[in-house]
């Protein structure tokens, strides 16, 4: 009982950070929108960009599934083409109390995997032929845990949430500094003082700062909900070395997948680019930043503390 609430205080401590960070996400948009709205004097144009922002972000996320596939050119899995991975995965979801996900293969020899779709009813896992030929049983399960466990936590709304916003913060840079070059914001500067010219000054900085601060932030989130997904794999499964001993031999191929994308990048169990060094290096600070998913053995090290019970 003490060793399983090890693994539910994971999982609990990595909810509890993402959640500051979609808190801290929301303060800079208010703070952005404040300022913008001082510098205009009118805050009109905010909601046509937010209004634009979150159309967009809706319909990419209603059509999700469907567009990272094609991308991808993923087909889709049967109990007769692949009778004991799909029954690996029909256990899984089982035991997880989840529907039952469209399963697909990417014919790649890179091994990775990912989950996509707008909810559990309408959720689509997705390994590439390289993962399954890779890896034994018990690793298999621990990355298709993972990946039911992002269905699961609803990790596909939480980072539409996070794109809304990222998209919302760069239409408004954008926006500003377009205004800079026409000229608009003189005349209202002039009126105003060296209150409007220190608000404008602020404005300038902000509308240079914001999409990269956004973006960072948005990174932190992805990264925070693969550590999540890791935990909750391991809850799923009672067997953390599983997990583990799959991502040493992801991390060891270095081969990229020949599809890879940044647009889908976040979405995969490991960097869909390859790494260079194996990915079991220590990674430096600035790289991590940058990055759409914790170092390789950062995850391991965690995964590793874990101790369950034989199952």
């Amino acid at each position: 009982m003490i060793i399983a609430m090890t693994l539910y205080t994971q999982v609990s401590h990595n909810i509890a950070k993402t959640w500051v960070l979609m808190a801290l996400f929301f303060g800079v948009v208010i703070a952005i929108g404040f300022v913008f709205s001082q510098v205009y004097g009118d805050p009109g144009f905010l909601y046509i960009a937010v209004i634009f922002s979150v159309a967009m972000n809706i319909a990419s996320y209603w059509f999700s599934d469907r567009i990272v596939l094609a991308l991808h050119r993923a087909h889709q899995v049967d109990m007769r083409s692949h009778h004991e991975l799909y029954r690996v995965l029909e256990n899984l979801t089982i035991a997880a109390g989840l529907p039952m996900p469209r399963f697909y293969s990417i014919d790649d020899p890179s091994p990775n995997a990912f989950a996509t779709g707008r909810n559990p009813k309408h959720a689509v896992v997705c390994v590439t032929s390289g993962l399954v030929q890779r890896l034994d049983r018990s690793e298999l399960e621990g990355v298709l845990a993972h990946e039911l466990s992002h269905i699961g936590n609803r990790d596909m709304l939480v980072s539409t949430v996070a794109v809304v916003l990222v998209g919302f913060i760069s239409i408004l840079s954008d926006m500003f500094m377009r205004s800079m070059w026409f000229g608009g914001m003189r005349s209202r500067d002039n009126d105003r003082g060296k209150a409007g010219a220190l608000i404008l000054v602020v404005g300038i900085v902000l509308s240079i700062l914001a999409p990269l601060i956004a973006s960072l932030i948005h990174l932190a989130i992805s990264r925070r909900r693969e550590f999540l997904a890791d935990a909750s794999g391991a809850l799923l499964t009672r067997y953390p070395e599983g997990l583990a001993s799959a991502l040493k031999k992801i991390a060891s191929s270095n081969q990229p997948l020949r599809t890879a994308t940044n647009a889908t990048a976040h979405l995969f169990l490991h960097n869909p680019f390859g790494a260079d060094d194996g990915g079991l290096k220590k990674t430096p600070w600035v790289v991590k930043m940058f990055s759409t998913h914790p170092p390789i053995e950062e995850r391991i090290a965690a995964l590793m503390k874990v101790s369950v019970p034989a199952r």
